[in-house]
């Protein structure tokens, strides 16, 4: 960010701000529904599987990668090279959620027994439910980060940062509309699929600008440029250490999921604050 101006540094401290907020209003009203309930438990365990999709491919591993080659093509005025290269990162984001979705999905047992091998009987068998609606949702979210890479590049910092409070309202909506008289497990179910509908609205929002930056966006899978392999190459480094901190992440979830019910949703609550 050192190449940030003072003012796009406030639009995002704004827009970050702005998203906390939402999450700690979402967080809040979450609780008031489960508490540190068998369906808590579920729903946060299984929110963090498919969140792994995400933090490996998105908004970290991107912006160390992405954003500098696609920045310097427009400092040079090499638009024509930029939308190139912004088409084939897409095509191959596009590429890897869709194969990392589909993986997800087939292997949630798998998946849950792994994170939270502490889970039996009814919670492990919702807490996979929960893994196989969030998945897609975790897939939409690697291309609000790639629309986030267009945007700061371009000094759009704003839209950016404050479209995840848009996935935070969807989910806000859901427990309000929802949350009365509806038993916990369906709830839960409810809330998964808003957070999909959530994550694409992320994704939408942010379209047109892109839109609008780039005139258009011509997805291909021709990695020969030079400004291309350098993506890719530094691509591969920035998931190697997303992926070490991301295991340091699962312990706290493997550990607490052979605590008593609760422990799981407790931990969660902590971590957001």
């Amino acid at each position: 960010m050192s190449g940030t101006p003072r003012g796009g540094a406030a639009l995002i401290g704004a827009g970050i701000l702005l998203s906390r907020i939402a999450g700690l209003v979402r967080q809040k009203i979450f609780a008031h529904y489960f508490s540190t309930s068998l369906a808590a438990d579920a729903f946060n365990a299984a929110f963090r599987i498919p969140n792994m999709l995400q933090n490996l491919f998105g908004e970290g591993v991107l912006s160390a990668s992405f954003i500098p080659a696609y920045s310097g093509l427009l400092a040079r005025k090499q638009e024509e090279e930029a939308r190139q290269l912004a088409g084939a990162v897409i095509s191959a984001l596009a590429l890897i959620a869709a194969i990392g979705v589909l993986a997800g999905v087939l292997a949630a047992p798998a998946l849950v027994t792994l994170i939270a091998a502490g889970f039996t009987g009814e919670k492990r068998e919702l807490t996979i439910l929960l893994t196989r609606i969030l998945f897609p949702g975790a897939g939409l979210l690697v291309f609000s980060a790639w629309c986030l890479g267009i945007l700061n590049s371009h000094r759009r910092f704003f839209m950016s940062y404050v479209a995840p409070v848009v996935w935070n309202l969807a989910m806000i909506a859901a427990l309000i509309g929802f949350g009365s008289g509806t038993p916990q497990a369906r709830l839960a179910v409810i809330i998964a699929w808003a957070s999909v509908i959530g994550s694409a609205l992320q994704f939408a929002v942010q379209v047109p600008l892109v839109l609008r930056l780039t005139k258009t966006v011509p997805m291909h899978f021709d990695f020969r440029s030079a400004s291309a392999r350098g993506v890719f190459s530094n691509f591969v480094r920035a998931f190697i250490s997303r992926g070490v901190v991301q295991i340091s992440a699962f312990i706290d979830s493997f550990i607490a999921s052979w605590l008593p019910t609760g422990a799981v949703a407790t931990v969660a609550y902590a971590q957001v604050l």
